[in-house]
């Protein structure tokens, strides 16, 4: 028996976790891509997924957007949910400002998406086509449609994966700069252990459907590649995931004199 709850919810000191998992199976035919899973994630927390190819990752992200059904176990979620993909999925026919309300029926819907473009600093492209959109324009053109709705849980899927080094660093800075602001819970599936330390709470390894292991990210914010304590954690993401990697004494020791280093300001 299967089970999906769909909350609203109001922010309090006292608010249930948005997304609650117990026991939650996804099979297809005899393999079981999400295997008794147990998760929750709290009002306002992020928290990145990172797993091999085929660990379950995704097919969670769509069950919690309600794109994917469960076979069994319990579910909850808020109503309020929106999902940012790795194509940003715009309508071709449509200027920028019309994509970020696309299904929204409201009066004032030209305003809404107004304010969410000038928040993802596209106010000059409201009348822009997909087609004329760089990479970086158009996947901010998604994060407008998902935070127009004012979702309680932002579920993004490899969002920056397709994007130049650059634009990654920028995008990484503005989305911790919208969760601060609106506060959703957020999940983020990634292959990208740097990113994921970079803007998670918390950092959770998926093998197999379940939860291999889990840390808690307590690193200050602004945070950056170089940061005291950044290599251990990174070592031991890459550790769980199976990557071998140098002593962290090696690593740490290096990592401030590096060519390129990343951040996400926060």
């Amino acid at each position: 028996m299967s089970s999906i709850d769909l909350l609203n919810t109001t922010k309090s000191a006292h608010s249930p976790a948005p997304v609650q998992l117990r026991n939650v199976v996804r099979q297809f035919g005899q393999q079981r891509v999400i295997d008794g899973l147990d998760l929750d994630i709290a009002p306002g927390e992020f928290v990145a997924l990172l797993g091999a190819s085929g660990s379950g990752k995704t097919t969670l992200l769509r069950s919690l957007a309600g794109l994917d059904s469960i076979d069994s176990g319990q579910l909850v979620v808020p109503k309020a949910r929106a999902a940012v993909f790795q194509e940003p999925r715009l309508m071709p026919w449509k200027r920028a400002w019309k994509n970020v309300v696309l299904g929204l029926h409201i009066p004032d819907a030209r305003a809404r998406a107004v304010q969410a473009l000038t928040e993802v600093g596209l106010a000059h492209r409201l009348e822009a086509y997909p087609a004329t959109l760089s990479g970086g324009e158009a996947q901010r053109v998604a994060l407008a449609r998902g935070l127009v709705r004012e979702p309680k849980l932002l579920l993004l899927d490899e969002p920056f994966a397709a994007l130049d080094a650059l634009t990654r660093i920028r995008m990484h800075r503005l989305i911790i700069e919208l969760w601060r602001k609106h506060t959703p819970a957020v999940l983020l599936v990634t292959h990208d252990v740097d990113e994921a330390i970079l803007l998670a709470d918390r950092v959770i390894v998926l093998a197999n459907g379940k939860i291999a292991d889990q840390l808690t990210i307590d690193l200050p914010r602004a945070r950056d590649t170089g940061q005291e304590g950044f290599q251990a954690i990174r070592a031991r993401l890459l550790g769980l995931l199976g990557v071998e990697v140098e002593t962290v004494a090696v690593a740490e020791s290096r990592a401030p004199n590096t060519s390129v280093r990343r951040f996400a300001h926060g």
